[in-house]
């Protein structure tokens, strides 16, 4: 199957990690016989010589020079909007490809409601697995999005194959570019980093498209180094805040008016014994709830189905499998 890449690889200082990953991806699309592809570097103002490192080493790249730093969406963003070919790969810095990594995905592009697909990211230094499917866990009114799963199988059965995932890490995600396009990439409430490949995910799902995981693609991960840079406070409160958003956008009618409930209540509690991380990130919130809730009627249109129609159709197709959820 003949499918044209812009891989979109969006960096903050990460000469070091695009001198050691970038021959990786080359061989990973040379052993997949991906022969049309682009490569973009999109540079959130980096102040290391990552620029200068891939024009001296990697000329025909295309670099993206943001000169004010802006965080992972609208960064990403920026390459997803240069991209020329009919798949955007986006790839954090932190990603070593495997051989044949793009051979096993692009069989999901056949389909005409795929959204994208991610592959299994293992460690850098041993198979331990990190990530895999997303598994859709959304109760009582609260949406998480950090546990993963797999379908086990036994000798007498078939290889699981086709799985969906809940949303696809921004590690790792194969997508199809006009419908990523379509449904305006990346979320910008979420920067600068946290909860936006989450909030794409629901969106796209939401929009009528769907969202796979291949566990033949593989791929290793080093670390996230742009954010255990930065202070913790810092990390805990966008991390809270973003929580509220995606929220707020996610759910309707009665859900929305309980989690409200629930978030003042939650709110008074917190004041009572002095979470100042919760509070922080709650008057961040409210400071900006006119922007996000513009933000929720804009989606409007992209809103096919209701956040609780696409849980249930997730776990109705996981019913009677053996599943590990991690």
């Amino acid at each position: 199957m003949q499918k044209s890449i812009s891989v979109v690889i969006p960096n903050y200082n990460g000469k070091n990690l695009l001198a050691q990953n970038l021959p990786f991806l080359y061989k990973a699309l040379e052993s997949s016989s991906i022969q049309d592809f682009e490569i973009i570097v999109a540079d959130d103002a980096s102040a290391d010589d990552s620029v200068v490192f891939l024009e001296e080493n990697f000329p025909e790249v295309i670099i993206i020079k943001n000169k004010e730093n802006k965080g992972f969406a609208s960064n990403t963003n920026s390459g997803i909007y240069k991209a020329q070919k009919e798949l955007v790969f986006i790839m954090n810095t932190d990603i070593k490809l495997e051989q044949a990594y793009f051979q096993h995905l692009l069989q999901y592009f056949e389909a005409k409601d795929t959204f994208a697909v991610m592959g299994k990211i293992l460690a850098w230094e041993d198979d331990t697995i990190q990530d895999t499917a997303k598994y859709p866990d959304v109760s009582f009114w609260s949406i998480n999005g950090t546990r993963n799963y797999l379908i086990e199988t036994d000798n007498s059965q078939k290889e699981a194959t086709w799985q969906y995932s809940f949303f696809s890490s921004g590690a790792n995600m194969l997508a199809n570019r006009n419908k990523l396009v379509e449904l305006g990439g990346f979320n910008h409430l979420f920067s600068p980093y946290y909860g936006e490949d989450l909030d794409l995910g629901i969106t796209a799902w939401r929009a009528g498209y769907k969202i796979y995981y291949e566990p033949k693609a593989t791929c290793r991960h080093l670390g996230s180094f742009t954010i255990k840079k930065e202070p913790s406070r810092k990390v805990r409160i966008i991390a809270k805040r973003n929580k509220f958003i995606l929220h707020y956008l996610h759910f309707e009618g009665i859900d929305l008016l309980i989690y409200c409930i629930k978030l003042s209540f939650y709110f008074c509690l917190k004041c009572l014994i002095l979470d100042k991380y919760f509070i922080r990130a709650f008057f961040l919130f409210i400071r900006n709830f006119q922007r996000v809730h513009q933000v929720k009627k804009s989606l409007k249109p992209f809103r096919k189905k209701s956040l609780k129609e696409i849980i249930r159709y997730l776990k109705n197709d996981l019913k009677g499998k053996k599943v590990r959820i991690f």
